[in-house]
């Protein structure tokens, strides 16, 4: 009885994983059409690296894994694997296209620190 609740509390937390802000998915569908493709979504992990201890990655991929947290935004899905759900709870991803910033952020409140570039994390 025990990993039915579990499983039931995963799946009740699933869609508070990443939050992809209006901006950004207008700007991953955009470049999903680019591509020229319907079966794309956005995955986004944590892997091993970086000064800090873990990085972040942002890919377009067709795939489905066993075990992946999909949530969608206007029309965009975003993925994330089963591993990199529990540091991504609560982050938000954004896009800026601004002189002092470009490309897509990460607000993380699981993120203790970070390095100087923003890419990496612990």
């Amino acid at each position: 009885m025990t990993t039915p609740a579990q499983t039931e509390s995963t799946e009740a937390k699933a869609p508070t994983s990443v939050v992809l802000t209006d901006v950004a998915a207008q700007k991953v569908k955009a470049l999903i059409e680019q591509e020229g493709r319907d079966d794309l979504r956005l995955r986004v992990a944590v892997q091993p690296g970086g000064c800090s201890g873990l990085r972040y990655q942002l890919f377009f991929d067709e795939r489905s894994l066993d075990g992946d947290v999909v949530t969608d935004f206007g029309g965009v899905g975003v993925v994330v694997d089963r591993m990199s759900a529990p540091y991504l709870s609560g982050a938000t991803i954004d896009f800026a296209d601004r002189i002092d910033a470009q490309g897509f952020t990460i607000d993380n409140p699981n993120a203790g620190n970070s390095c100087a570039c923003g890419d990496s994390f612990n």
